[in-house]
């Protein structure tokens, strides 16, 4: 009961680690119950202890998933993510069984949460890689470290941290006698290191990354960012389409005559959120004239998120590039669809469990294009490096816009379909640690809230409240560096695969010798 009871805890600190709670400091916390509660407990064991620890933190963080949909995508989604969960803590569950032959366990914790969040976010159908641990810490001294290892090496880092917890907690029960003894004195100055050894070391990864330089310097690029909400919250959005985009466009002329009263030139970039225009503006002129009579009172171009239908049939959640005087000139489709809300797989088999599944009447198609789009300003043209919606929390599809040449980052998305939730302040939780993890400013915009200008540091300016129209503007620095977490890419996941099956063999060779 007690391991039950350290996993709960531990689930529920990791929740409230993650927006709108931000209580970065319960993350480690988190870990390093979940670790004592998994601590020598085998694999089976571990893994009923992990998912209760999973549902624990999934279950209130990802309440909005079902908000207008039901309870059953809600739970499912919970579930399967807590079964993850449930193998990160088998995994520490089994390598820890044999003290003596085994690797240090803060290693293996870490080593763990790393392969673990990896599986869940590419696993199934693509993964979800929403609530990592590391989309938590936009607040926390440690953020700068995701500039050097990314955001799988920031979760290892975390995870390291409340490892380095549980040894220290570990080291203080094993110098009293064990848990059951009532009575016994701590050992010497041996376990004294025991216990401040760890601590230290954690203080020192947590608190250290503050003292790492984070570059904010660069051109400085115009921009003009436009929340011009929706009728009404709910799937029900867009049941208005028409005013969504009039209210993009009258909000679009607001901000523009406010800067030429105030005596500002034009933007250099117009940015509008995901579903500004789900009427396709190019196969209905009269969507397409707003827009193009909005570009030239901006005399800039704007960035437009619409729903495009090819001319096979395939509907693409898609941003459109639309030039003052020359209308459409590109675009980008959204390259990760997210299942059970884009697209239904396997529609007939979950039709079995829910008919909510037939309120997608179509299914939307995946871009097969990087989102990296060349804009012209007046200055030359600068590359804006694209993610729609949930895009944002996918390590490659951000890494892929870096190495494809963006000197700033537009995240588009829509959260009406949240209601007022923790969803988007989630969401732009992500958008500020990718602004450090690249090294870009990030302009997150959406069509209700949370919106925000990020610069490269990972501050969130001039941030919306929820279903208010706003325009925010500022000058947002280019950078062209590649940073170290682009570069390394997956490597930490990869050093978290060599720690287990380093773990594994070793306690397997050791089970040999003692039966020798």
């Amino acid at each position: 009961m007690r391991r039950i009871l350290f996993a709960a805890a531990g689930g529920l600190a990791l929740w409230l680690s993650w927006p709108s709670h931000d209580l970065w400091a319960l993350a480690p916390v988190g870990i390093a119950l979940l670790a004592l509660a998994s601590h020598a407990a085998g694999a089976r064991r571990g893994f009923g202890i992990g998912v209760v620890a999973g549902l624990a933190a999934y279950l209130p963080a990802l309440h909005w998933s079902g908000i207008y949909v039901g309870n059953l995508p809600w739970v499912a989604l919970s579930v399967l993510e807590a079964l993850y969960v449930g193998l990160t803590a088998a995994a520490c569950g089994w390598l820890s069984q044999r003290p003596g032959r085994a690797l240090p366990y803060p290693l293996v914790v870490a080593a763990a949460w790393t392969v673990g969040e990896w599986l869940r976010s590419v696993t199934p159908f693509g993964g979800f890689p929403w609530l990592k641990i590391a989309f938590g810490q936009a607040d926390a001294p440690i953020l700068p470290l995701v500039r050097w290892v990314g955001t799988p090496g920031l979760t290892a880092a975390v995870a390291l941290v409340g490892g380095l917890l549980a040894a220290a907690a570990l080291a203080v029960v094993r110098a009293r006698g064990g848990v059951t003894r009532a009575a016994g004195r701590a050992g010497g100055p041996r376990h004294t290191a025991r216990v401040l050894a760890p601590l230290l070391a954690a203080a020192a990864i947590t608190w250290g990354p503050a003292l790492l330089p984070v570059p904010t310097d660069g051109d400085p690029m115009d921009v003009l960012a436009v929340q011009g909400n929706v009728p009404r919250a709910g799937l029900d959005f867009n049941a208005e389409r028409r005013q969504v985009l009039d209210n993009h466009a009258a909000q679009t002329r607001r901000a523009i005559d406010q800067g030429s009263a105030a005596g500002r030139p034009t933007p250099a970039l117009v940015v509008w959120p995901e579903n500004s225009s789900d009427i396709d503006p190019v196969r209905n002129p009269d969507a397409g004239q707003v827009i193009s009579d909005t570009a030239a009172h901006a005399q800039a171009p704007i960035l437009v998120g619409t729903l495009r239908t090819d001319d096979h049939g395939l509907i693409k959640n898609t941003t459109m590039l639309w030039s003052p005087g020359r209308g459409p000139v590109a675009d980008y489709a959204k390259r990760h669809p997210v299942p059970f809300a884009e697209y239904i797989p396997y529609r007939s088999f979950f039709r079995h469990f829910s008919d909510k599944v037939d309120l997608l009447t179509h299914d939307f198609s995946a871009g097969t294009t990087v989102g990296a789009m060349p804009v012209p300003t007046r200055s030359g043209p600068v590359t804006v490096g694209l993610g729609i919606c949930f895009e944002v929390a996918y390590d490659d599809i951000m890494r892929d816009a870096i190495t494809h040449g963006s000197r700033l980052l537009a995240v588009q998305t829509n959260n009406a379909t949240f209601g007022y939730t923790d969803e988007s302040y989630q969401q732009l939780a992500i958008s500020r640690v990718r602004a450090v993890e690249m090294g870009r400013s990030v302009v997150h915009i959406s069509t209700v809230g949370a919106s925000a200008l990020i610069t490269p540091d990972g501050v969130a300016h001039q941030q919306t409240a929820l279903f208010t129209p706003a325009g925010l503007r500022a000058d947002l620095p280019l950078r062209s560096e590649t940073t170290p977490a682009v570069r390394i890419g997956d490597l930490p996941v990869w050093l978290g695969m060599a720690v287990l099956l380093a773990g594994a063999l070793w306690r397997t060779t050791g089970r040999r010798t003692r039966r020798g």
